[in-house]
């Protein structure tokens, strides 16, 4: 019995307490990684939605790679949606009290992780490139705005 709760542990419990380390307030951030992230998945996204297209023209479309880069396009969609929530919104965002001078602000992040979050929806559900080009000016305005750059 004891090898059995010892094998459990290992298995299920230490996992768990390894990958928590996200939201264990540890002060251990790289926003600008995170940006680099936003980026690079908006391009694979923009490769893959050119290339399901192209795929798509063809009189014989290979199925198998259209599928692949489906797939690929959604993942990396989803991966800026986790960056804007687990990261930004869960983390990085502090919350304001709406009489507080940091109210505007803060509502203003909200909207610009919003629409990144909702044009990468977007781009999951089409192969329209206008969606793509309005993720990657939300990633940048919300760039700007959050390194307090200007424009």
């Amino acid at each position: 019995m004891n090898k059995f709760l010892l094998l459990f542990s290992l298995l299920f419990l230490i996992p768990n307490y390894l990958f928590a380390h996200c939201e264990v307030p540890c002060g251990i951030y790289d926003d600008e990684l995170r940006f680099k992230e936003l980026y690079e998945n908006t391009a694979t996204i923009e490769k893959s939605t050119k290339i399901i297209i192209e795929i798509s023209k063809d009189k014989t479309p290979d199925y198998n790679q259209l599928v692949r880069w489906i797939n690929t396009k959604e993942i990396h969609a989803e991966k800026n949606q986790d960056i804007v929530s687990q990261y930004f919104l869960h983390q990085r965002i502090k919350l304001a009290d709406s009489h507080s001078p940091e109210y505007k602000d803060y509502i203003r992040s909200l909207e610009l992780l919003h629409r990144i979050s909702v044009y990468s929806m977007n781009t999951k559900q089409s192969t329209d490139l206008k969606n793509i080009e309005l993720l990657k000016d939300s990633i940048h305005d919300f760039q700007h705005h959050y390194l307090k750059e200007d424009k």
